[in-house]
């Protein structure tokens, strides 16, 4: 049930972080109307919450883990709001970087 809560808190931040950039990229770069970049701010401060909830309680280990998410769900927004297309360099780093999280965070430690 951890490694699931903790996929899912990844999920959540990922569409918080992501999709708040993502409406102040709208406002500031393609003229959508200035409560758009208010709404990402929302949603930006709502990310740094929902990182906090992680069952892990290293700051460094889950924000290191979460930069692999945000890589592959940054393409993942491209994809679904803007039509970008990733080659396939863009899909490998994307994995790789997803490895290194499951690597980060779910691989056994011993525990002193």
């Amino acid at each position: 049930m951890t490694i699931t809560k903790s996929i899912l808190l990844f999920i959540l931040a990922a569409a918080a972080e992501i999709g708040g950039a993502w409406l102040v990229w709208q406002a500031v770069r393609e003229g959508k109307e200035w409560w758009w970049a208010g709404l990402g701010v929302i949603a930006l401060g709502i990310y740094g919450f929902v990182a906090t909830l992680q069952p892990d309680a290293h700051f460094g280990r889950i924000l290191a883990a979460y930069g692999g998410v945000f890589v592959a769900g940054s393409l993942a927004w491209g994809m679904i709001f803007d039509g970008f297309r990733p080659d396939r360099w863009d899909i490998t780093g994307s994995i790789i970087c997803l490895l290194g999280v499951v690597v980060i965070m779910f691989v056994p430690r011993n525990v002193a």
